[in-house]
């Protein structure tokens, strides 16, 4: 019933099509049984044909506790992202064995004592603590983890892992997803992930091709085992493009907890963005995962101390063995990849941040689950409440209640097939979600007027006087820009539509502010371009909130009040719907309790847009 209404509601927006453009939604980024990890916690069963039957709406089984599930609104395109590291491996010893004939008598007795080992723990239902044993030591730097290269430095390598596992999985995948793909209806995009962690700085990235499985057959993924650093990846994607054929994407996630390395001003080695450097950066990685299931990457209050709604699912926990404090720099979140890139580009002639972004799942359960009432958690195991109060290793660790029920991608293409949903990508028309189906139409040009909004055919007009997210402007004249935001076609109201300034001052340090542009109700601005909270419809004791405040579509054509021709800029847009409940108190409500520990029981989902760049 909801995926009929839904279309039937999309079918009358004008944010659902917009002339040669119809918006998408899906997920980039989704873990299987076949990643290490997801096994190890787990996830026994559900594989990728599990995945893509559950994005396209079909019932499945869930692979902890065995019922069936089913997504609320089905998904556009899907991305089954496995870790290239140990690709299938874990769950090819828990369930075969290991191979030892290749081994001498000693090296032979500790490999079976290691699978002995981790068999055990996996049917004893440890495998999380199997997980934490093995991660990163975070008493040395980054710069010392990823010489020493620490995927070999742990009890894992004692296990012999024939590249012939790896071979198999991959032509496994590849061969599922083509099985689902159908042009025109359903995107099955082929896709892993690159999983670097230097002594706990989170620097993964999640690989996009639009090629086909054969195409894809014709080579191994690349993982941290190939190589320890970011360019190591964009030479391995520009000869492997240039022997295939293929076209590939690369997407950083979860930069908000990278210890300030992701969107650093000096790579990994410590040394000065080169040009070559800058070049193959811009051009492999033009979309940055901006809010997932471990957390919010847009900013953070102690690097944006003005702006009042920075401080969204703030995951503060490190992916290491041992709990360290957590600090939010620069370099962790988008909003400081923007500024910094300009002050970059005004160094280097060039901008390697020039980012566009989305949002995506990150899930490990195999099931794409962004639906706040509908959220089956990261890892398999924390798909009941009652689980999700167990903590990962020790009680500074996260629990199931920390990670966000968040995000989808939602991608402006000319039609649904692998080739427009990465053309899309690489012209960063798109945007991220938290998961919620607000739709955000957003233009940068000379001279819109309120007249504008009402074309019978916005993106065409608009487009023909300037650029749609993810453009570069240059014009003679003050940029006017014009967005137009819709709920959910089933869900909450929005609250307000803000546009977000980054630019480079006289002394060239960059800047940020937010701008409200739009709001429901008769609130006004007041001192210091404040505007009041929109209040809270939510029940506490049921979980439901009532579309009696807020709006269902927030419109507006807006020029910067502070614009200077001679500054770089730019400009993104975030909306906010109105507070509703976040799946802590859902499941709080179940137990039969009042609240999930220190967890919220409220919720403001939002959408960010691809950023517009003003240049002089």
């Amino acid at each position: 019933m909801r995926k009929l209404l839904l279309c039937s509601l999309l079918a009358t927006s004008s944010v659902a099509v917009a002339a040669d453009r119809q918006l998408l939604w899906g997920d980039t980024h989704l873990h299987t049984t076949y990643s290490s990890d997801a096994y190890s916690n787990n996830n026994l069963t559900a594989d990728p044909d599990t995945a893509f039957r559950y994005a396209k709406g079909m019932p499945v089984v869930h692979p902890y506790h065995k019922a069936r599930l089913q997504i609320e609104t089905p998904l556009d395109f899907l991305v089954v992202s496995d870790h290239a590291e140990f690709l299938g491996q874990i769950r090819y010893i828990h369930r075969k064995g290991v191979d030892t004939g290749d081994l001498g008598l000693w090296d032979s007795l500790k490999a079976r004592v290691a699978a002995y080992f981790l068999r055990s723990a996996i049917d004893d239902g440890e495998g999380r603590e199997l997980f934490v044993s093995v991660l990163p030591d975070p008493t040395i730097t980054p710069e010392e983890d990823a010489a020493a290269s620490s995927v070999e430095n742990s009890d894992i390598s004692l296990l012999p892992m024939p590249l012939q596992v790896e071979i198999d999985t991959w032509r496994t995948i590849t061969d599922i997803a083509e099985s689902h793909n159908q042009p025109g209806e359903f995107s099955a995009l082929i896709g892993w992930e690159w999983s670097a962690i230097p002594a706990g700085a989170n620097l993964h990235r999640v690989v996009i091709t639009d090629s086909d499985a054969a195409t894809a057959q014709r080579y191994d993924p690349f993982g941290l085992d190939n190589g320890t650093y970011p360019e190591d990846l964009w030479a391995w994607l520009e000869e492997t493009s240039a022997a295939t054929g293929a076209r590939f994407t690369a997407i950083p996630h979860n930069s908000n907890i990278s210890k300030g390395y992701m969107f650093s001003d000096t790579t990994l080695r410590g040394e000065a963005f080169t040009e070559e450097y800058v070049r193959l950066r811009a051009k492999w990685e033009r979309v940055a995962e901006i809010t997932q299931i471990k957390g919010d990457s847009e900013t953070h209050s102690i690097v944006s101390p003005q702006d009042e709604f920075a401080d969204f699912e703030n995951y503060p926990f490190y992916i290491q063995r041992e709990w360290t404090e957590y600090q939010p720099r620069v370099g962790d979140f988008v909003r400081g990849a923007l500024k910094r890139g300009l002050e970059l580009e005004q160094q280097l002639g060039l901008n390697p941040y020039a980012l566009g972004v989305i949002g995506s799942t990150d899930s490990h359960t195999a099931l794409s689950s962004a639906e706040e009432d509908n959220f089956h958690g990261k890892l398999a195991t924390d798909s009941i409440p009652a689980n999700k109060q167990s903590q990962w290793n020790d009680k500074s660790g996260p629990n199931g209640w920390s990670m966000s029920a968040s995000g989808l991608a939602a991608v402006w293409a000319t039609e649904n097939t692998r080739e427009a949903i990465l053309d899309a990508l690489e012209r960063r028309e798109v945007y991220a979600t938290t998961g919620p189906r607000i739709g955000v139409q957003f233009y940068g040009g000379a001279a819109f007027t309120d007249a504008d909004l009402e074309s019978a055919d916005i993106y065409a007009e608009a487009t023909a006087r300037g650029v749609a997210m993810g453009g570069e402007l240059r014009v003679d004249t003050a940029p006017t820009f014009m967005v137009i935001a819709e709920k959910d076609p089933v869900g909450a109201n929005l609250d307000r539509v803000q546009i977000v300034k980054g630019w480079l001052d006289a002394n060239g340090q960059a800047q940020e502010k937010v701008f409200n542009v739009a709001w429901s109700g008769d609130r006004a601005i007041g001192a210091g371009g404040k505007l009041a909270a929109i209040g809270d419809t939510v029940d506490r004791k049921t979980g439901q909130f009532e579309n009696s405040i807020g709006a269902p579509r927030l419109q507006a054509v807006w020029s910067d009040p502070q614009f200077d021709s001679a500054q770089t800029a730019f400009y993104y847009v975030r909306v906010l719907q109105i507070p509703t409940a976040r799946h802590s108190l859902l499941d709080a409500i179940a137990l039969g309790r009042e609240h999930a520990g220190d967890h919220p029981d409220t919720i403001q989902e939002r959408a960010y847009t691809s950023s517009i760049w003003y240049r002089p």
